[in-house]
């Protein structure tokens, strides 16, 4: 991973600063809730936009974490039988186990569904890119019949295959935003310093719970912005034995056909976009690749609009762009 950034220079009123971290699946993040063979279009359009979000990067100089599920680390299903762990999550919902499912799922034409070892090394070789984890197998860490020994061993795999490629993982995004306060140790001492953790909103608070009002106020949230979604360099606390604990700010959602609603949306995170530049504050923007699936070239379009104006808020505010481990360092340079 390249740095961009100065830390020498840095101080604690100076900049505010864009992040923005991404949950990288494809098959492995959804395939408890969809039809895979409904979704192969979908898939392939998420591994063919990922170069181009790559490109837009670039273009602007933006800096990402790419919160990788390890699983996509392999080659084909004969290297992921042979990384399945000694101990695995024993869910109580038998369906949301990805081992249960991988074996079923297993035959070649659905390799392409599951690894992108491929796509990894291209955001390995694009400048500014941080490769993280998502965990190896998309574990859940807050379901009923998981353990702190299984979601160990999940990480350690993790952290196996990505040293094979010469990544050394610092940063955890945990899948379906499950933060799990009771495992930030393990994480540390495994060698993650940083962990996106959640919105301080109520209706994120339980990201198990996807009850119709939640579903309600998150949706609501991204068109109207009931509250500022960006903070002070000084709200990030080192624990001593912890990672960094860094708050997601905004999901972007994907384009929508409304045109008065995906206007409202990007006029949303422009906003807030602009209040973090002023206030020299962080702004989190995360979403997953393949929710470019469905229609890649508008959501493209979309991307290309807001780092735009990324740019305006750079030449006016002097914002900038980190992934997660590089604020890591800002903080503790500042601290």
């Amino acid at each position: 991973m390249e740095i961009g950034i100065n830390y020498r220079q840095m101080n604690k009123s100076t900049n505010g600063f864009l992040v923005i971290s991404l949950d990288f699946e494809l098959l492995w993040g959804v395939f408890d809730k969809v039809d895979h063979k409904e979704k192969v279009n979908y898939f392939k359009n998420t591994r063919k936009v990922i170069p181009e979000i790559l490109g837009l990067f670039s273009e602007y100089d933006i800096h990402c974490t790419w919160a990788t599920v390890g699983m996509l680390f392999n080659e084909n299903w004969e290297e992921w039988r042979m990384n399945i762990p000694e101990i695995s999550p024993n869910y109580k919902n038998t369906a949301l186990s990805a081992y249960n499912y991988g074996k079923a799922l297993n035959s070649p034409e659905t390799e392409f569904l599951c690894f992108a070892k491929d796509l990894i090394q291209q955001i390995l070789n694009t400048p500014f890119q941080e490769i993280g984890t998502h965990t190896y197998s998309h574990f859940y860490c807050l379901e009923d019949g998981q353990t702190l020994a299984s979601f160990k061993g999940d990480l350690e795999n993790s952290i196996k295959l990505a040293k094979q490629m010469g990544i050394e993982l610092k940063s955890l995004v945990f899948p379906r935003n499950q933060f799990n306060e009771d495992y930030l140790k393990v994480c540390y001492e495994l060698g993650i310093e940083n962990v996106r953790s959640n919105p301080t909103d109520w209706y994120w608070k339980d990201t198990q719970n996807d009850s119709l009002k939640n579903k309600i106020f998150r949706t609501g949230d991204a068109y109207l912005g009931l509250n500022n979604k960006s903070y002070k360099l000084t709200d990030l606390n080192i624990e001593r034995g912890k990672p960094l604990s860094q708050k997601a700010g905004r999901l972007l959602r994907s384009y929508s056909a409304n045109k008065f609603l995906n206007n409202l949306k990007l006029e949303r995170v422009k906003s807030e976009m602009t209040s973090a530049a002023k206030n020299n504050e962080i702004y989190h923007l995360w979403w997953h690749p393949h929710n470019f699936g469905d229609d890649p070239k508008n959501n493209l379009k979309d991307l290309h609009i807001l780092l735009e104006h990324y740019k305006q808020c750079t030449q006016d505010f002097g914002f900038q762009s980190t992934n997660m481990e590089e604020l890591n360092l800002i903080v503790r340079n500042i601290s």
